[in-house]
């Protein structure tokens, strides 16, 4: 099976920070052991279709309103933890980063510390950052 890439979820990450955004939640969503159409289906339903496309906007929508969401794509198995761990990541990026990936890429300098920065968020591991480098490192080194 070939990896995902943003454009087959019509992300331009060369567009900039929302698009990285985008990709972000994308690759977190992709990053955990489920199928990789459901998770296709989780973004779309979360992002495309309920405009989940900000740190703060998905912030605001609640871990109820999430966990529903993802329930809706199918994307049942890790609902309650994916939900409480994507409430986290954008309350992490907004109170350590100004709610901006290109803030982390700043202070994280190098790609290896970028990398460590981007673990550091709860439910980010190495398999989601391999993913959201493949594409975030075209634009950022």
């Amino acid at each position: 099976m070939t990896e995902i890439a943003a454009k087959d979820l019509g992300i331009d990450v060369m567009q900039g920070e929302a698009e990285l955004f985008k990709w972000f939640v994308a690759s977190f969503l992709f990053g955990k052991r489920i199928q990789r159409d459901i998770a296709a289906g989780a973004y779309r339903v979360v992002v495309d279709l309920n405009k989940l496309d900000t740190p703060d906007r998905l912030r605001r929508s609640g871990h109820r309103r999430l966990v529903q969401l993802l329930g809706q794509a199918r994307y049942v198995r890790y609902d309650e933890s994916t939900a409480a761990r994507l409430l986290k990541l954008c309350d992490k990026l907004e109170s350590e980063y100004d709610g901006s990936l290109s803030r982390l890429r700043e202070l994280g300098e190098t790609r290896r510390g970028v990398e460590r920065r981007l673990q550091e968020f709860e439910g980010v591991g190495p398999k989601t950052v391999e993913i959201f480098m493949r594409e975030a490192a075209r634009v950022w080194f």
